[in-house]
């Protein structure tokens, strides 16, 4: 019996590692049926964590460049692994992706701009290095650290 998108996104969080498993691998081999249902996750109040993090790296993985925008707002989550997760999935977006990391740069809050800092020197596209020079002096350690991984890698690239 062929199971139902919604019931794979729920094995996600199953006690059952293998199960979790499973259901990753079905929703990667089903991307295009279930990349709207994956994208509702992030914007799901109360949703397990494990969902959340599991839902990000499949929309990374399947690369549609429709889930930007739900990815960048998944930087603001609560917690560090969901937006370390939605950071490399921006990062697999690649140039698509840019423009709005660089919009993000100057966001109030210090782990909004210095996840777009380390995604954008993971992407390397030159067009960010003079944005991300301007947050050099950041009053965050983190945000400075990844502005400054993002340019020397950029530019020795």
């Amino acid at each position: 019996m062929k199971r139902t998108i919604q019931e794979l996104i729920q094995d996600l969080n199953d006690v059952d590692e293998f199960v979790q498993e499973e259901a990753f691998g079905i929703l990667e081999l089903r991307a295009e049926e279930s990349f709207e249902p994956l994208l509702e996750v992030l914007s799901t109040k109360g949703i397990n964590k494990d969902i959340k993090q599991s839902s990000v790296k499949l929309l990374g993985i399947i690369g549609n460049d429709k889930a930007i925008d739900s990815l960048i707002a998944t930087l603001k989550d609560n917690n560090k692994l969901v937006r370390r997760e939605a950071s490399t999935a921006l990062s697999r977006m690649g140039d698509k992706a840019v423009e709005p990391l660089i919009d993000i740069l100057n966001d109030e809050d210090w782990r909004v701009r210095g996840a777009a800092a380390w995604t954008l020197g993971k992407i390397g596209d030159k067009h960010a290095i003079e944005p991300l020079k301007s947050i050099l002096d950041d009053e965050s350690g983190f945000v400075r650290s990844g502005a400054k991984y993002a340019v020397d890698n950029i530019e020795n690239s």
